[in-house]
Order: structure tokens, then C-alpha cells, then sequence
């Protein structure tokens, strides 16, 4: 008879901790870990983990897993890249609370925050919840491969309370603010993490209109920290204006988290010419805050904030013109060859781009700056990568140039542009702001940007660039960045019950054989609802990946198990520790 239900043999253990490594076993009985080191009794399932690594499941708390979990039992791409915990609702964008006559805001919403479609809501979504504590009860009801926690978006929760007012860009009356403190209390009460809102000037529909978080204030803010007050637990996550003034934005920041007392996690970007000092400023107002018995913590991208453009994605250089948008509803090889007939060129050609989204020209107008990929990522590409520089070189006009690589690959040719993070061409700025005792990594936003964004890869990007391989005066010491993706994540979030490898913790576990850790380029998948489609991103080299003691991938394929469940912030506490 078996002594364990799960027992991993003779791997590096890491503890999740920042702790040396050290061989040894782990066994696991009813979903716990149960005994680290030398464990003599047998399992009725035994993994040989020689020579590879054993660590933490990793805990995403930056993602937007909201619809598609609704939807779907597997958490791609993010489940394919070791994480085991995903934290859902940032960037104050949901789809609770909502009343039914309100469905389709928040849906037009999430298009053009979120890079969304619409009809991949319309028919994925069940709609079967009103309030927040509802939509936490339909979550309860799903088996998933990996764990979700959510968080109430701040966007969903005004619509909820003020209705078109919120869209017309209306000032909440103090039975308002009261309602969403109330409202935000309520919900942490019942299993949410935290709140979320957006300053970001970006987050508009897909009509162009600016989601309902913008145009709130200081005192709004601080009615929704109150309503973590009152509820005496929750974090509080913002994304500052990108291209506000820094030390204005970083003001509004500590000044929430002063107000109510509780932990306040943001979006810490270097955006090129961001005024007030950009992310150096906030980085030293993250250390005096810290000085200061202030709760407040950075999130950081491992490498720039990039977006994807192609025939097959959201957008390319050519997706608003006339003529375009007019074969657009077509599937990809018939666009192809309608684009590839001569009389079509040069119509189109003599077009320009128009839309009612003016985030939606600067980012078609950014093509130039993007680089096309091949068959390996290239995430770092410098000034001559570039499309602009590629089509001068070649004597051509970039219009002509972009046509004709964009029907490369029967249309299926990608197109990258480092936006964030990249203001000087390199990294460095990223490096600085890893592994700060006052930043976490994040960002990763799987689950939305569906056709624009696919960083979800982010744990793997982070280990495989930034520890195996990453220059000697670069690199972040394995255990370290490990302890980024596990513990440190989970106490961001307040969860206290996963993010280690030691007795009476959550058995959520990856093996990975650290040397052969690959990322390949995305592809796209018309695998959503609707018959909608995204960017799936793999990776080489997890060996296997475990949650509540279940192995749910072997190899990056799915063993068809789904222990994920939802986690609800009571859950989350400290558990009794097994001897």
C-alpha cells in the first residue's frame, strides 16, 4: 500500500524562498505537501526528478482570465508556462457586477481594453451572476487545470452603481461613493483579493470612448480603498497614467495607499519620455514609501511591454484602410489573395488609415518601428531591425515594403514591437527594476490582447533570459528569480498557502529541466468561442506541472486532469503545518 499519493525523487528543490537549493524528495498526500528530504516511503505515483528542478507552482497575479474561464477549463497560455495560481479583474476592467441591461458596456469594454471580440463574449459568456458575490459562485461551480482568484474591476463596479452616468464621464454623488464602498467590501468579504482600476488614457472601447475608471478622482479612489478598510483585508492594484507626469501620478498612488493603510501594487513601466523622472522617480518613491511603513509594490515586465501585428492578428499597418476593412470579414486566404491582385495594391496604397480610436492610429502608425520574426523569437531586436529601416534599406517606401512581408507565410507573418520597457534599445532599465525589494514581477495579462499581446510567457522569458541566459553582471541568481515567480508574487496578494516547497503548503509543483527551457514564437489558434481566435505561446523544457497534487501537464501536454479551483481569499490563510 502506497504511503503518499505523489512523490518526486531526487530533484533540485527550491523552496521558493530564495533559498540554496538542495536534492532531495517531496511527497504529497491529499493535495499537501507532506515531507521534504529524504522520504523512504512510496507513492502511488513516483516522478524521477535527476538532474531538473522542482520548484513552486508560479502564482500570475496579473491577468485577465475573467471571460475565459467562464468558457473554458484550461487557462491558456499561461497554464503552459508553469504557473499554477492565476490572479484575474486588473486594470479595473470585469464583467462583475453587472445588471443584464449593462452586459453590453462592460462587453464594448472589454473589446478595446482588452483586445476581446465581441462575439467571442456574446456567445462565450454565461451571464449567470449579478453581483460580485454571484460571479464568485458561478467560478466556484468550474473545474479548471490551474487555480483563479479574482479581484472587483473598478470600471465594472461604477457602471454597476451609476449606469450611463459612469459613461458620460459624470462625477459620483456621496450615495454613490457609498454604494461602491459598500460594494467593494462586500465582495472582499466574499473571497475577493482586492480592487483594481486604470489611469492609463489607452483603456478606451473599441469605439474610442474612455473606460469609466478614468475619469475618476482622488476622493473616488479612496472610497474604493475604504471599502478594503472596512473589510479589513485586500490589495488595492492601479495602473498609473504611462504618460502622466510621474511625480504627479506616483502622489495619487501613495496617497491612496496612505489613506486607507492597505497594500497598493501598480504598473511600474519605463515608458520613453515619460515627464517627472518616469520609473526612476517611482522606484525611490517605492524605497521611501518603504521607509515610511507605506505598503506599496511596483509590478514589473521582464522584458519589453510588445505588441504583435500580422494579416492574422488584431492589427497591421493596413487594418484601417478603406479598403481593407472592406475584405477584413473574409478568412485569411481569401484576404490573401484579394491583396495580392494588382488593381487592390494600388488602391489600397493610395488609402489612408481611418478610425474613430485614435489609439487605434498611433498603433497602426507604430508598425514602422515593428521587426518581423521567423521561426525564433526576437525580443531584443535593435534600430536596422526595424520595418522602416528594413524598407529604406531596400529603397523602398515602407507602404510597399510592409505590403509584400505581410503576405509572407500565406499572410501568417508576425510583426513585433517593444514599446515599454525598450526606451533606450536595451533592457537595462528592466534589470534595475527586477528583483527591487519593492517590485514583483507581473504584467503578464494572459487571458486578453488576444490578437495584439501574448505574455503570458513571461515565467519562462524570466528564467530563461534573465538567469540561464543572461550576462554574469546581469543575471538574477535562480533562486531568487524562482522565489519572483512563487512566494513573493503570493504575498503580494495576500496568499499565504502556496509559492514554497515545505511541509503543510499547497502541493503545487513544477519539474523543469532548466537547460532545455525554449520559447517558441506564438501562433495563432482558432480555438474561442465563436470560432474566435489567439495567440498561443509554447514553451520546452516543463517536464511536469502539478496542482493539489494532481499532474495536470507531462512534457507541455495535458493529462486531462482539472484539480484548479477558485480560491477565495479565506482560503488563501495559513494552513496547519504538517511535522
Amino acid at each position: 500500500m502506497a504511503d503518499h499519493d505523489l512523490v518526486i525523487r531526487g530533484g533540485t528543490v527550491h523552496d521558493g524562498l530564495g533559498s540554496a537549493p538542495r536534492i532531495a524528495d517531496v511527497a504529497v498526500t491529499d493535495g499537501l505537501i507532506v515531507a521534504v528530504g529524504d522520504v523512504p516511503g512510496r507513492g502511488a505515483r513516483e516522478i524521477d526528478a535527476s538532474g531538473k528542478i522542482v520548484t513552486p507552482g508560479f502564482v500570475d497575479i496579473h491577468t485577465h482570465y475573467d471571460g475565459q474561464v467562464t468558457w473554458e477549463d484550461r487557462l491558456a497560455p499561461s497554464s503552459g508556462h508553469g504557473v499554477t495560481t492565476v490572479v484575474m479583474g486588473n486594470c479595473g476592467v470585469g464583467f462583475a457586477p453587472c445588471r443584464p441591461h449593462q452586459r453590453e458596456m462592460l462587453v464594448e469594454l472589454m473589446e478595446g481594453v482588452e483586445d476581446i471580440p465581441e462575439v467571442v463574449m456574446v456567445d462565450g459568456l454565461p451571464w449567470n451572476w449579478e453581483s460580485f458575490p454571484d460571479y464568485l459562485d458561478a467560478l466556484g461551480e468550474r473545474q479548471l487545470d490551474i487555480d483563479i482568484a479574482a479581484q472587483i474591476p473598478h470600471s465594472a463596479l461604477r457602471i454597476y452603481v451609476m449606469g450611463e452616468r459612469a459613461v458620460r464621464r459624470e462625477a459620483p454623488t456621496a450615495e454613490d461613493l457609498k454604494q461602491m464602498r459598500a460594494l467593494v467590501a462586500e465582495g472582499i468579504e466574499a473571497g475577493a483579493f482586492g480592487v483594481t482600476t486604470s489611469r492609463n488614457m489607452m483603456h478606451r472601447t473599441k469605439a474610442g470612448e474612455l473606460a469609466p475608471s478614468l475619469h475618476s478622482d482622488v476622493d473616488e479612489l479612496c472610497a474604493l480603498m475604504d471599502g478594503l478598510v472596512d473589510a479589513d483585508a485586500g490589495v488595492f492594484q492601479i495602473i498609473p497614467a504611462p504618460d502622466g507626469d510621474a511625480g504627479t501620478e506616483f502622489d495619487v498612488l501613495r496617497t491612496v495607499a496612505e489613506h486607507g493603510g492597505r497594500p497598493l501594487s501598480f504598473t511600474l513601466l519605463d515608458v520613453a519620455g515619460q515627464p517627472g523622472g518616469g520609473w526612476q522617480h517611482m522606484l525611490k518613491g517605492l524605497e521611501q514609501a518603504a521607509v515610511d511603513g507605506v505598503e506599496m509594490r511596483g509590478q514589473v515586465a521582464p522584458r519589453p511591454v510588445g505588441m504583435f501585428f500580422g494579416l492574422d492578428l488584431s492589427l497591421h499597418l493596413f487594418s484601417a484602410h478603406p479598403s481593407y476593412k472592406a475584405i477584413a470579414h473574409l478568412t485569411l486566404s481569401e484576404r490573401v489573395k484579394r491583396m495580392r491582385d494588382p488593381a487592390f495594391r494600388a488602391q489600397l496604397l493610395s488609402e489612408q488609415p481611418e478610425d474613430s480610436n485614435p489609439v487605434t492610429l498611433t498603433l497602426i502608425g507604430a508598425f514602422r518601428a515593428t521587426c518581423p520574426w521567423g521561426d525564433t523569437p526576437q525580443y531584443e531586436p535593435t534600430r536596422a531591425d526595424r520595418m522602416e529601416a528594413r524598407a529604406a534599406a531596400a529603397g523602398q517606401p515602407l507602404e510597399d515594403y510592409a505590403y509584400d512581408l505581410l503576405l509572407g507565410d500565406e499572410g501568417r507573418a508576425v510583426f513585433y514591437l517593444p514599446a515599454a520597457n525598450y526606451s533606450n534599445g536595451n533592457l537595462d532599465s528592466v534589470r534595475e527594476m527586477l528583483g527591487h525589494p519593492n517590485t514583483v514581477m507581473g504584467l503578464a495579462d494572459g487571458g486578453a490582447h488576444y490578437g495584439l499581446i501574448c505574455d503570458a510567457s513571461f515565467p519562462t522569458y524570466l528564467l530563461q533570459r534573465w538567469v540561464r541566459d543572461a550576462r554574469d553582471e546581469q543575471r538574477i541568481p535562480l533562486p531568487l528569480a524562482i522565489a519572483e515567480l512563487t512566494s513573493k508574487a503570493a504575498a503580494t496578494v495576500g496568499m499565504t498557502d502556496r509559492g514554497r516547497i515545505a511541509p503543510g503548503y499547497k502541493a503545487d509543483i513544477n519539474i523543469i529541466d532548466f537547460n532545455a527551457l525554449t520559447l517558441h514564437v506564438p501562433r495563432v489558434a482558432y480555438d474561442l468561442p465563436a470560432g474566435g481566435k489567439r495567440m498561443q505561446q509554447v514553451a520546452d523544457g516543463y517536464v511536469a506541472t502539478i496542482v493539489s497534487g494532481e499532474i495536470t501537464y507531462q512534457d507541455g501536454k495535458h493529462t486531462g486532469a482539472l484539480p484548479g479551483r477558485l480560491v477565495r481569499r479565506t482560503d488563501a490563510r495559513p494552513l496547519e503545518r504538517a511535522a
